[in-house]
Order: C-alpha cells, then sequence, then structure tokens
C-alpha cells in the first residue's frame, strides 16, 4: 500500500507540468468550474497538486523507498479521471444550491405577499370565495368571482383582494338602498342600475389588471435580479441586455397594475360616497307626532312642576 502511494505521488507529480500548459493555454481543460481562470490554474498546478502528492510521498516514506509501477500509473491518470468527475459533482452542488435559492425565493415571496394581502384588508371586508359564490348570488358578483379567480390563476393575491373590497363595498351599498327605498320604487332600481354600472367597470378593471399579470407571469424578478448581482461582470453584452429587459418589463407592467388599481380606488370611494349619502336620506315617516327638542321641553317642564302632585292627606 505504501509503494502504491509513493507510486502515485511521483506521477501525480509528473503531470502537473503538463496539465499546468494546457491550463495556461485553455482554462476550461484543466478546472472543473464554471468560470475558470489562469490564476486559479496556477494555484492547482502549482500549488495544491504538489503540495497534494509531496504529502503522499512523505507519508509512504515509512515503508522505504519502493514505488509500484501500478501506483504511477494511477497517478499519470488522476487528473483526467478526477476533472470529470469533480465538474459533475459542482453541477450537481450548484444545481442543489440554485433549487434551494429558488425555494427561498418563492417563500419570500410568498411570505412578501402574505404580508402584503394582511396589510391590504380593510375593517370589514368580505373574503369572496372564487370557487363557492355565495348563496343567491347575481350576475355581477358571479363576474367578481371570476375576475378574482384570474388573478389567483396569476398567482397574484395581492390583487385578488380588490375583488373581496369591492364585493364588500357593492353589498354594502344594497343593503343601504334596501333599507331606504322599496324594491320597486324608481329611485330604487334607478340607483342599483347606476351601482351595478360602476362595478362592472371595476369588474372589467380587476380583468385587465389579470391579463397585465399574466404577461409576466413566468418572469422570476428575484432570479434576474440574482444573476445580474452574482455573476453581473461575467454575463455578456447580450445577457445583461436581455435579462435587463426582463426587469424592465416587470416594472412597466407593475407600472400599470398601479394605475388600474388606481381606477379601482377611484370606484370604491364612489361606492362610500353613495352609501353614505343614501343613509343621509330620510324615506321613513316619523313616529313621533312632535319633534325631539318639542318633546324634551315639554317632559323638562313636566319634571319641573311635578311637585303639584304630591298627595294630601
Amino acid at each position: 500500500m505504501l509503494g502504491f502511494l509513493q507510486g502515485f505521488s511521483y506521477g501525480l507529480f509528473m503531470t502537473c507540468l503538463p496539465w499546468l500548459l494546457v491550463g495556461l493555454f485553455n482554462p476550461g481543460l484543466a478546472l472543473p468550474v464554471l468560470a475558470p481562470s489562469r490564476l486559479q490554474v496556477i494555484f492547482r498546478y502549482c500549488l495544491l497538486v504538489p503540495f497534494i502528492s509531496m504529502l503522499l510521498w512523505l507519508t509512504s516514506l515509512w515503508g522505504g523507498f519502493s514505488p509500484s509501477l501500478f501506483g504511477w500509473l494511477a497517478g499519470i491518470v488522476a487528473i483526467p479521471v478526477a476533472l470529470p468527475v469533480e465538474r459533475t459533482l459542482r453541477g450537481w452542488l450548484a444545481r442543489r444550491r440554485e433549487r434551494r435559492q429558488q425555494a427561498q425565493r418563492v417563500a419570500a415571496v410568498r411570505k412578501r405577499r402574505a404580508q402584503e394581502e394582511r396589510k391590504a384588508y380593510e375593517a370589514g371586508v368580505s373574503v369572496l370565495d372564487s370557487a363557492r359564490p355565495p348563496e343567491g348570488a347575481d350576475d355581477l358578483v358571479l363576474a367578481m368571482c371570476r375576475a378574482k379567480q384570474s388573478l389567483l390563476d396569476v398567482h397574484r393575491p395581492d390583487l385578488a383582494i380588490q375583488a373581496d373590497r369591492l364585493y364588500s363595498r357593492y353589498r354594502h351599498v344594497m343593503d343601504v338602498l334596501s333599507g331606504r327605498f322599496h324594491t320597486g320604487e324608481l329611485a330604487f332600481e334607478r340607483s342599483r342600475g347606476l351601482v351595478t354600472q360602476v362595478c362592472l367597470g371595476a369588474v372589467d378593471t380587476l380583468i385587465s389588471m389579470a391579463s397585465q399579470a399574466r404577461g409576466v407571469v413566468s418572469v422570476d424578478g428575484n432570479y434576474v435580479r440574482s444573476r445580474l448581482t452574482q455573476e453581473g461582470k461575467q454575463l455578456g453584452e447580450e445577457e445583461r441586455a436581455a435579462l435587463v429587459r426582463r426587469l424592465d418589463l416587470l416594472v412597466e407592467t407593475e407600472h400599470r397594475l398601479n394605475k388600474l388599481t388606481a381606477r379601482i380606488e377611484s370606484a370604491l370611494t364612489v361606492l362610500d360616497d353613495t352609501a353614505v349619502s343614501m343613509a343621509r336620506i330620510e324615506t321613513a315617516r316619523p313616529q313621533a307626532s312632535v319633534t325631539t327638542e318639542k318633546a324634551l321641553e315639554d317632559l323638562r317642564r313636566f319634571v319641573e312642576g311635578a311637585d303639584r302632585y304630591t298627595r294630601k292627606d
């Protein structure tokens, strides 16, 4: 065994110079890394490999000077055999690391969107289940469900919240209208028609948002940014321009989505104004025969003269 190690160290040391020359001519042939350089070639074949061969030779001297031919031949073929093995191992480790980073990026995006979703929910907002619409839902509510599902299909739950907000406002306005007018009244039908048109316009905006988001659903912004940050100096001009263009597409799409979100906010504000204005309308006939101020004044006078009703024996 010591003779094999001694012969292996000789054969390994002899191959350092040829592989150094090969690496200086083309670093990719002598190194198993993705971005080889001549400095790495010099470090490996002038320092690392000679140090390993010297360490093996010193270790094998405990058995005396008896190098074996089989060990010498194994040392000669050690580097050409080790290079593809190391290259395969490095590739597997790189893919494993990339999968882990991808999973971390996906988890971070989901966590960030979940936080945005929690922040976006207002008090009193009802969650609209797109798979199971509410009992007795009309065509407008069904359209809201379809629009929300379209946003969920493109992995944008932060935008799908707008459908919940729109549904909550619509239901609240309809409750206020039902409390102020009878169903058959002309004012009720007129108000309901206007509210429905506003909501339909908002649903069209939600569908447009889903269409815009679907265009960039396959673009991973975090991956592109990491490539530009970690491998920026090693990328070619064409590849760098392509990655930058992907980021520009994301930015442009988000800008359009922000404009469409502003339209939704305008529609929600109109619905809020409608609910407040309708709630101020007094359509019920008053039950009291006098005003509240007159009743309070009469009650105060009665209390002041209550002593007159004291029973005297």
